[in-house]
This record gives C-alpha cells, sequence and structure tokens, in this order.
C-alpha cells in the first residue's frame, strides 16, 4: 500500500502535473525543500474551511463545460413560451403578478403528456432558475434573478411537481434499457434527468443560502420548504432516500446514463439543507449535553482550528541525508545571521519532482539520522504567525490548544493498576474508594477527574443498555422525529448498498484508479455525443473529465461525512451501523489509495476554466480559448474542492477509526503512516491537524525505531492534538497493545446495532413473551374474529365433529 505508486507516476497525476506552469512546480518543490531544511518560507495555503465554497463557485460545479451550449437552448425555450403571452416587455420588467401568472403557466405546461413538448418547458423553467441571464449586464444582477424567480417557482409548487418528473424518469425502463444496450452513452441520453437535476439543485442550494437581506414571507418559504425536504411527502420518502435509490441503480448497472454528478450535488446539498452544516452540528450537540445534564463543551472546536497555524511539513529522506552530510556545519549555521541562510539555501539545486520525496520513510530507511532536533528545527514545527485581522483568531494563553479529556474507563484502568500494584486486590468500577493508596495516586486521581469528559454516546449507550436489561420496566422510548431520524428511518433497509454504491463510485472517480478498475462508468454526464477532432477540443475534454471527478469526489466525501456526524449525534448506533457498513466495504484501504499520489500536485491542480464556469459564460463575451491559456490555468494558489474534498476523506478516516482497537491496527496493516506522513507536506493546519490524528492512533505499534526517526512529526502530534492524560500514545507499554481480533470486535459491535435496530424499528418481530395478556374474560369474547371462508362453508360439519360428536363430562367442566 505504501508503495512507488507516486514515483512511477500516474496517468492522471502527470496530467494534472502538467496543468501546472514549470514556474509553480519549481516553486512548489522549492518551498518544499527550504520547509524540510528549517526556513518555513513556504506560505500557509489561506484556506478557509466551510460547509460549502462559495455560491458562485457551488453554481458553476452543477455543470459541465460541454453543456455550455444548453444554456442559449433553455433561453430559447423560455422566450418562444414567453413571447406568445407578453410580447413587449422583458421579463425584468414585468410586475409580480405577471411574473406569478406567466410562472404558473410553465407550470401547468410540466403536466402535457408530450415528451417533447415537456421537455421545452422544463427548459423554460431551468432558464428562470438561471436568472434570466440574457437581461442582466453582471453576475451579481444574475444571482439576484436567480433568487426572486426561484423563490417564486417554490411558491407556485415547482418542486413537487419536478419529484413527480424526477420519479417518472427514474422508472422509464425503455429510456434504461436502451442506455444499458449502448456501447458508448453520451450527454445526450440523459437530457431529460439533466434538466430536472439542474432546476432541483439550482432551487436547493439558493434557497439554503441565508441572506439577511431576505422577506420575512422568503424566510417563512425557506423554513417550510427544508421541513418538507426532510419529510416524507414527496413519494412518501425523504428526497435524499429516492436519490439515494437513484445511485444503487446507477451503481447497479440498470441505469447506466443516469447523470451522477448531478444526482450526488443535489443528495449532498438536500442533506446539507435539510439537517444542517458544521455550525448548526455544533449548536445541537451544546443542546443535546444540556438535555442530559452534561457539563458544556470545554472549548468551540470549529474556532480553535480556524485558529491554528500550519506545522512545517517533515523532512523527506534525501533531505534527511543532505542533513547527515552537513551535520558538522549544523549546530554553527543556527547563528547565522537570515539573510546568509538564505543566500546559502539559494545555491541548493532544486528539482520538478523527486521521486525520492516519495520513500520519505520507508520504516527504517532513514533510522538514525536524526537522533536530536536541533534548535533550528525545534523552531520549524511552528513556524512564525501569518497576520490574521483580528476577529479571524482566538487569543489563546500560551499553551496546548485543547483542555485535555479523560473518559471513566481511563479512571477505572488507572485505580485497578495502583490498587492492584500497592495493595494487592481490585474493586471493579468502583472509582471514589482510595483508601491505601499513597498521597501521589490521591493527586492523579484528583486531576484526572477534573478533566473527565462524558461523552453523548456513552450517555446513549448505557441508556440502550438499560431499555434491553429492562424491556417491560424500561417504559416506551421517545424518539424525537427530526430530519435526522426520519431520514435514517428511510435509509435504514439498504443502507449497505447505499454506502457500497458510494465507495464504488469514489474508487472510480479516484485519480488513483487505474481504467481497469473502473467497473462504472461515471463519464455519462460529460462526454459529448461526437469526441473532439482538434487538439484544443481535447484539452478542454481532459480537463473537464478531471474536474467532473474532483467533482464527484468532494460530494462524495462531504455526504459520508454529514451522515456520519449526524447519526453520531442522533443516537450513537445509527453511526456505528452506517460505520460498520463503510470498513466492511473497504473504506479505510479506499482512502489510504486515495491519499497514496503526490497529495501537493492533487490540492494545486488547475482543472477548471473560468471563463467557461457559470454566470461568468453567461454575462461576459466569451475569449478566443487557446491551448497555452488552459494549459496555463486559473492563479488560485490551490483548488478548495481538492483541499475541502482530502480533509473531508481524513475526517472521514478518523470517525471509522476512534477508539476501535481492531480498525487501527487496519491502518498499521495498511501502511498508512508513509502515505499520511507525505500529506503533512500540505500547509494547512485543518489538514495537517487529521494527518495528525491518524499517525497519534497508531504511534505505539510503529515500534521505536520509526518513532526515533521521526521525532519531528511526534513534536507536532505534541503541539497541535488534544491530549488524553494516562494515554501513553507515544510508547509502546499500553494495555491496548494486545492481540487484536478484527471479527471478535466486529462482531460484538454488530450484536449490538442489531439489538438496538430491531428492538427501535422492527416492530413486527416484537417478542411474543412480553406483549401484554388480555385476561377479562368479557373482552375476549367479545373480539371479532375473522374466519376463513372455507371454514365459513364446512360450519356445520365443524360443529358436528369438534363439538357434537364429542362426550363432555358437565360435572367435571363446572368444578
Amino acid at each position: 500500500m505504501d508503495g512507488g505508486v507516486n514515483g512511477s507516476g500516474l496517468p492522471v497525476n502527470n496530467k494534472q502535473r502538467a496543468m501546472l506552469p514549470n514556474k509553480s512546480r519549481g516553486d512548489f518543490t522549492r518551498n518544499s525543500r527550504k520547509d524540510s531544511e528549517g526556513l518555513s518560507e513556504s506560505p500557509d495555503l489561506e484556506f478557509e474551511y466551510a460547509d460549502t465554497d462559495k455560491w458562485a463557485a457551488e453554481l458553476s460545479e452543477l455543470y459541465s463545460y460541454t453543456e455550455g451550449p444548453e444554456f442559449a437552448l433553455n433561453r430559447k425555450c423560455f422566450e418562444e413560451e414567453f413571447r406568445t403571452h407578453v410580447s413587449e416587455k422583458k421579463w425584468t420588467e414585468l410586475d409580480g403578478a405577471e411574473h406569478r401568472a406567466h410562472a404558473m403557466r410553465l407550470l401547468d405546461g410540466l403536466e402535457v403528456t408530450a415528451r417533447e413538448k415537456r421537455l421545452k418547458v422544463a427548459r423554460a423553467i431551468l432558464y428562470m432558475a438561471q436568472g434570466t441571464f440574457a437581461e442582466c449586464d453582471s453576475e451579481a444582477e444574475v444571482q439576484h434573478w436567480m433568487r426572486y424567480n426561484i423563490f417564486l417557482l417554490l411558491d407556485v409548487g415547482t418542486f413537487s411537481a419536478l419529484v413527480d418528473l424526477l420519479n417518472m424518469e427514474i422508472d422509464n425502463t425503455a429510456a434504461c434499457s436502451s442506455a444499458v444496450r449502448k456501447p458508448a452513452i453520451s450527454l445526450a441520453d440523459s437530457t431529460d434527468l439533466r434538466v430536472l437535476l439542474n432546476i432541483m439543485y439550482l432551487m436547493v442550494e439558493t434557497i439554503q443560502q441565508d441572506d439577511p437581506a431576505d422577506r420575512p414571507e422568503w424566510k417563512i418559504i425557506r423554513e417550510t420548504f427544508r421541513t418538507e425536504l426532510g419529510s416524507p411527502l414527496f413519494n412518501n420518502e425523504p428526497v435524499s432516500v429516492m436519490l439515494f435509490g437513484m445511485v444503487t441503480k446507477f451503481c447497479s448497472g440498470h441505469a447506466p446514463h443516469f447523470p451522477m454528478k448531478k444526482v450526488l450535488l443535489l443528495l449532498w446539498k438536500s442533506i446539507l439543507f435539510t439537517l444542517g452544516g458544521f455550525e448548526q452540528l455544533q449548536t445541537i450537540k451544546v443542546h443535546k449535553r444540556e438535555e442530559l445534564g452534561l457539563p458544556p463543551l470545554p472549548e468551540d472546536s470549529i474556532r480553535v482550528i480556524r485558529s491554528m497555524r500550519a506545522a512545517s511539513p517533515p523532512a523527506s529522506a534525501s533531505d534527511l541525508i543532505e542533513q547527515q552530510q552537513k551535520r558538522a556545519r549544523r549546530e554553527h549555521k543556527a547563528l547565522i545571521k537570515q539573510d546568509n541562510l538564505d543566500q546559502f539555501n539559494e545555491k541548493d539545486p532544486y528539482k520538478a519532482d523527486d521521486s525520492r520525496e516519495d520513500e520519505d520513510d520507508n520504516d527504517d530507511s532513514d533510522n538514525s539520522i536524526e537522533p536530536e532536533t536541533f534548535p533550528l528545527e525545534r523552531d520549524e514545527v511552528m513556524p512564525p504567525p501569518i497576520p490574521h485581522p483580528p476577529s479571524e483568531r482566538v487569543s489563546f494563553p500560551k499553551g496546548l490548544p485543547w483542555a485535555p479529556k479523560v473518559r471513566e474507563k481511563d479512571i477505572e484502568n488507572f485505580l485497578e493498576s495502583s490498587r492492584s500494584k500497592f495493595i494487592g486486590y481490585t474493586l471493579g468500577s468502583d472509582t471514589d474508594t482510595v483508601v491505601g493508596l499513597p498521597r501521589p495516586i490521591h493527586e492523579s486521581i484528583k486531576t484526572l477527574k477534573q478533566h473527565k469528559y462524558i461523552s453523548i454516546a456513552e450517555m446513549q449507550i448505557a441508556k440502550e443498555e438499560d431499555f434491553q436489561k429492562t424491556p417491560l420496566s424500561g417504559g416506551e422510548e421517545e424518539v424525537e422525529m427530526c430530519a435526522t431520524e426520519l431520514l435514517y428511518q428511510g435509509i435504514l433497509p439498504s443502507l449497505p448498498q447505499y454506502m457500497i454504491a458510494l465507495l464504488k463510485i469514489l474508487l472510480a472517480a479516484a485519480p488513483t484508479s487505474k481504467a481497469k478498475t473502473d467497473s462504472i462508468n461515471i463519464l455519462a454526464d460529460v462526454l459529448p455525443e461526437e469526441m473532439p477532432t482538434t487538439v484544443l477540443q481535447s484539452m478542454k475534454l481532459g480537463v473537464d473529465v478531471n474536474r467532473h471527478k474532483e467533482i464527484i469526489v468532494k460530494a462524495i466525501s462531504a455526504i459520508l461525512l454529514l451522515l456520519l456526524k449526524h447519526f453520531k449525534l442522533n443516537h450513537i448506533y445509527q453511526f456505528e451501523y452506517m460505520a460498520q457498513h463503510l470498513v466492511f466495504a473497504n473504506c479505510i484501504p479506499l482512502i489510504l489509495k486515495f491519499f497514496n499520489q503526490n497529495i501537493m500536485s492533487y490540492i494545486t491542480a488547475k482543472n477548471s476554466i473560468s471563463v467557461l464556469d457559470f454566470p461568468y459564460c453567461v454575462v461576459h463575451e466569451l475569449p478566443e480559448l487557446t491551448a497555452e491559456s488552459l494549459e496555463a490555468g486559473d492563479n488560485n494558489q490551490f483548488c478548495w474542492r481538492n483541499l475541502f474534498s482530502c480533509i473531508n476523506l481524513l475526517r472521514i478516516l478518523n470517525k471509522l477509526t476512534k477508539w476501535k482497537h481492531s480498525r487501527t491496527m487496519m491502518l498499521v496493516v495498511f501502511k498508512s503512516a508513509p502515505i499520511l506522513k507525505r500529506a503533512l507536506k500540505v500547509k494547512q493546519a485543518m489538514m495537517q491537524l487529521y494527518v495528525l490524528k491518524l499517525l497519534k492512533v497508531q504511534t505505539k505499534y510503529l515500534g521505536r525505531q520509526w518513532r526515533k526517526s521521526n521525532m519531528k512529526t511526534m513534536s507536532a502530534i505534541y503541539q497541535k492534538v488534544r491530549h488524553r492524560l494516562n494515554d501513553d500514545w507515544a510508547y509502546g507499554n499500553d494495555l491496548d497493545a494486545r492481540p487484536w481480533d478484527f471479527q471478535a470486535e466486529e462482531c460484538a459491535l454488530r450484536a449490538n446495532i442489531e439489538r438496538f435496530n430491531s428492538r427501535r424499528y422492527d416492530k413486527s418481530h416484537s417478542n411474543p413473551d412480553f406483549l401484554p395478556v388480555d385476561n377479562c374474560l368479557q373482552s375476549v369474547l367479545g373480539q371479532r374474529v375473522d374466519l376463513p371462508e372455507d371454514f365459513q362453508m364446512n360450519y356445520d360439519l365443524w360443529l358436528e365433529r369438534e363439538v357434537f360428536s364429542k362426550p363432555i363430562s358437565w360435572e367435571e367442566l363446572l368444578q
């Protein structure tokens, strides 16, 4: 898993690298080389993690560049329809009543039976949702009219009509069977679906944007829509469940023409809008802790992470060899003036693509190179701060960013080992009796209890155990029917298939996937009917395909992370059910495979053509595209969506492995340490934090030699990751360093999950022993019993055989 895939160079990565101008490629290598030598001149990536990118970017990612000509087609369909009713004025010149009347007319047009006419009306509605851009002069104006038109469309009931049409298209067996038979699927096969999904996405994406300038009635419409979207109003299931159904149908091969990127984007935005983003998650968490009577959170994790600075990446093997050769000069160099150091480094030969970087820790290759850290290296882990506006930063006292935490189990283990050591007896789970223990142990227990943290999950597990132990006296559980609960109930019957389908698509979209592993074709909604004939068209399509894959990775990573986080808050066993099926579907090696590439190249990939992005392309005259302009790309320091995807995937990996010994050992077995260590080259604090967390959990299993040669990484873990008191993460002498039985651990967890699911959701198989018994003779005899038809026909025979022909001893019966 840690092999030199990167060294040999994947075709996709090389393309991405080719998209970078030589100058910038040299700069990146140059900066990383300087970092490893302690100068930290590579700037932090000014990346602000959020639920989504800027609104304009999210709108532009809905369309592939191949769909460009359809903007004009939508406009034509709208204007033909509009001119039959309004001859003089423009759309932007009409009043509210006229706008509403026309929207109602279009909505009626969606109900015609002729497919061609219906598609034309749908295109006209799409043009409205795109902001009637032909009458606008700027992007801001397009966005203003988009917002106005979409609220109008929602108010007249367009969304439910679209859901019905989408259901009809999903069940369109003729389209499915024709697509299955086709050797090559293109944009033309999914036209109807794409138009419907485009309108639905624009509606969800626009309405979820909270604008303080919105009218009061819009705010009411918005909240009503949020509730409806998350409840089983449309087709007796939440919209998200219907979209999950599309994903599995696509992956099963029954509907290869489904435009998967659009389905996944709509699914992500529907989940985000109905369940809430990361800020809302934090609010729900605080509220739940209050309800359960737990102490407040020690800090706001979102603000802490935003205020962190990136550490310099650890040195690569080639740099360490150079350092060893220059060890004699090294101590003297720490005293030289900074400008002299800069001159010294300028003489270094920089290479554009050093394959040796990828071998930076073949476990024992750089063993004895760095037995101690020098003053210069100590400074390197925390580079000089970059000035930020005061509002963005949280001022901490000097020290560690996170308050330490201790679990109840840790206190119990500490007391048990202390008692057996000093007194020779144990007391089980008693954490209060400290008789006979020395005073330093008393102090330790006091400190541990000060930092004790009880999670919502622990409370939910304890409550569930009570329900299982005492099903009768426990009473009926009150389940709050929030959007998360409704979604879980909707996806519960097919959740394993949904997880497998999402991971299949993620594998096909990952840049490290070779052609042979692409068992499914995810390019159905990007490939044109006629393949390119010129070099320029081929380059444009190449950019489009890479961008398409990146957007799919972004959507899937966000969907999985949001679901895991919301399910964990709603009930820990809902989270565990989803997480376990992800693990069974090989999610852990898949994410590691994703990171086993030149991650810096992925994050700085320039797979976008800004002049073709919506809404820029519909407002401005398009310049002539040339091969040079396509190769140059944009001037951004990094690609927002790729960095966002990487952070999400790391967070998912953390969620799957946290407190799971057998899954942590999977990280060790799949040799994730060198892959993760390479990801530290990205100078972004949040990404580094989640990489360091993953390295921390496996450090004790990597051996003394690895720890010795990776002291810089160890320092970064110490400085950035939360401390668990009495957690021996940096050493091997821990209770958890035991043989691991993956099957036993997962089976025990699975049994708990199945008990929870059957108790709460499977009412048909409830235990007959626990059903209430009716002891009243009159009510039992008064119950209506439906007798089968054949019994009623042969009633006389039954009476004769069972009643009249049998002797009855009335004396015995009456006694």
